[in-house]
Formats: structure tokens, C-alpha cells, sequence
């Protein structure tokens, strides 16, 4: 089992959504959309969980190291919707992790003063993503 992801700019703000089962089968995976983000876009990711079944304590250490890899491009990460089966415990040496309830209040906290969305989308995802499902809608 694996992971189909979909990655979304908008302006200065990257929302990573994931679905399927972020287990061991899924890090290589996992890591290559981290890649993908890191080489596309600026400021903060958000990685969306809502859509993710399940994680493995491979797939948290996954989060984790995405975490130290958007750090090093100075980039933060954050989380939203995290699986109500697994809460993620991140080592003393990894960069602070927030983390959101659901999407739609990961999304509030970088809106504008006036509460106004990033403007421009940019959107690439894996060919099992459906079409037409856009982040924050």
C-alpha cells in the first residue's frame, strides 16, 4: 500500500496534501514529494493529512525528517489533520512541528490581516490524485 500526494502553491505558502497509508511501503515515496517541494515554491509547507488512513512509526520518522529537510532550505513544515490513531513525537534535534487540527484552520493562520487567502495557485500531484479536488475547498 502507498501514498498518492498532491502539492499546491499559493504565493508563499505550500500545502502537501497525502492520502493512502504513509507506512514503510510509502516513505521512498513520501520523500520524493518532499523533494518535489522543496525544489518548487518558498515559505512554510503545510502537510495535509486529512485524506491519510494511517501512519507507521516509519511514516511519522518520515514526517520528521521532511522537517529537517524543509529547515535546511529554510523552509518551516507544519501539520494538518494529523490520524487519530498516531500522535507524532518528534526528537529534541528536530525543528518545532505546529500543528493544526484540520486543514482549514492550517490555512486561516497564514491568511492575510484582512483574512484574505494567498493569491495565484500552483498545483502539481501524483496521477492517482482525483482531479478537480482542491486544497482549502
Amino acid at each position: 500500500m502507498t501514498i498518492e500526494w498532491r502539492y499546491t502553491v499559493e504565493q508563499d505558502l505550500g500545502v502537501l496534501s497525502v492520502s493512502g497509508y504513509l507506512g514503510l511501503d510509502a516513505v521512498h515515496r513520501f520523500a520524493g514529494a518532499v523533494g518535489w517541494v522543496v525544489g518548487r515554491g518558498s515559505g512554510p509547507v503545510i502537510v495535509d493529512l486529512t485524506a491519510l488512513r494511517s501512519w507507521s512509526a516509519e511514516g511519522q520518522l518520515a514526517i520528521i525528517e521532511a522537517a529537517r529537510r524543509l529547515a535546511e532550505a529554510g523552509r518551516g513544515l507544519e501539520l494538518a489533520a494529523i490520524p487519530a490513531d498516531g500522535s507524532l513525537v518528534p526528537g529534541g534535534d528536530c525543528p518545532h512541528i505546529p500543528v493544526h487540527a484540520a486543514l482549514a484552520g492550517a490555512l486561516a493562520a497564514h491568511r492575510t490581516p484582512h483574512g484574505e487567502p494567498p493569491e495565484g495557485r500552483t498545483e502539481w500531484r501524483t496521477a492517482g490524485w482525483p482531479s478537480g479536488d482542491v486544497a482549502g475547498e
